[in-house]
């Protein structure tokens, strides 16, 4: 039985995906709020989705906050005879830092996101429990740091020394080999522009030498 929508949607997005991934092996996932990263028994695999984007609510206050630093945590095991695999999941909550209540709250997070992190989760999966090509890992927006800083004192995966993820350098040398080929592009279609300030300056010398020579022409008819 589900205890909250957003565990329902967590557990049909991922049963309806590894329907189609593995259909031929029986998978369940199970929300453990006590797991701890890096404490792996013997035979189970570790994923940790370090940039997920939430909404919180405080239950205390009713404010709310969007975080793009949710923090979940996979344990993955699969019984390779029995052809059945169990995945142990936590999401991380974080404090609210408007009342300064010791409460933690649990994020809520949209459809299309509850996706994406699945389709991640099997990638991994796919990799360390079948010595699979899972793929490409989905890196979004919401992966991405923030503007606003993040508030490690409230965060629960933060008290529990985990250190969130930054953008790698393979991602970085992407953005910058992007953005340094459009701006050559850009020069070079400006140069071809004529309403730029140096063909506005040419065609107005142009003109000038245009309109003289006819009144020297006319000048020298009448001579």
């Amino acid at each position: 039985m589900c205890t909250s929508l957003t565990t329902c949607e967590w557990k049909k997005v991922f049963y309806e995906k590894m329907e189609v991934a593995k259909p031929n092996d029986s998978w369940e996932l199970i929300i453990d709020p006590n797991l701890k990263p890096n404490e792996l028994a013997p035979g189970w695999k570790q994923y940790l989705e370090q940039h997920a984007s939430g909404r919180f609510h405080c239950t205390w206050c009713w404010h709310t906050w969007q975080s793009a630093n949710v923090v979940i945590l996979f344990h993955m095991h699969l019984d390779r005879p029995q052809r059945m695999g169990s995945v142990r999941m936590r999401v991380f909550k974080q404090l609210c830092y408007e009342c300064g209540t010791s409460r933690l709250d649990e994020s809520s997070m949209l459809e299309e996101n509850v996706e994406s992190l699945v389709d991640n989760l099997i990638t991994s999966l796919r990799e360390q429990c079948y010595d699979e090509d899972g793929g490409q890992y989905r890196i979004h927006v919401a992966t991405r740091p923030d503007s606003g800083s993040h508030r490690s004192e409230f965060c629960e995966a933060c008290q529990e020394g985990i250190v969130h993820w930054k953008p790698s350098e393979k991602l970085l040398e992407e953005e910058a080999t992007f953005s340094g080929a459009s701006k050559p592009r850009a020069q070079e279609s400006s140069g071809y522009n004529f309403f730029s300030l140096r063909w506005c300056l040419f065609w107005a010398s142009l003109c000038l030498l245009i309109v003289y020579l006819q009144f020297s022409f006319r000048s020298s008819a009448f001579l």
